[in-house]
């Protein structure tokens, strides 16, 4: 769990603006960590988290798009249905606001990182620090296969 800066990017809704942003930050060599698409009938608002923020604000004035900078939390997710659920549940309990969350594509291993904008980041982080990496699968009991010969399956 990490604390990264997210840049809300405003664009004009143009065929072609959201491609011309992605191609130079490609060509810089810039890894995007997390992304997530709102539109309206007139603009949309690109809200992104990647590698070298240095170097993502340098490109956004160069392009003269405007933007705004926000710190989130990466919380990094275990592969099981549930994992960003137990993260809002923690915080819920715990009476901190969400403000928004997305979650990114699956990672190796099948681990995501999910992003929240959270009212009280210090208190989010202490709360969810208590969160185990993995969480252990309680039993399902299942009743036993019984085979049955051929002769009765007809």
């Amino acid at each position: 769990m990490h604390l990264e800066t997210q840049f809300s990017i405003f664009m004009v809704n143009k065929p072609g603006v959201l491609a011309q942003l992605l191609n130079v930050l490609a060509d810089e060599k810039i890894n995007i960590v997390a992304i997530t698409m709102m539109d309206s009938v007139e603009h949309g608002v690109m809200r992104m988290v990647g590698q070298k923020s240095n170097k993502i604000r340098e490109i956004l004035k160069k392009m003269n798009m405007q933007f705004s900078e926000t710190q989130v939390l990466c919380v990094n997710l275990p592969n099981y249905a549930g994992a960003f659920a137990d993260v809002t549940n923690k915080l819920s309990k715990a009476h901190i606001n969400i403000s928004y969350a997305y979650c990114t594509a699956g990672a190796r291993g099948g681990r995501t990182t999910g992003i929240l904008k959270v009212a009280d980041v210090k208190k989010a982080i202490k709360i969810l620090e208590g969160i185990p990496a993995t969480k252990q699968k309680k039993a399902v009991k299942t009743k036993k296969s019984v085979r049955r010969s051929p002769a009765s399956r007809k």
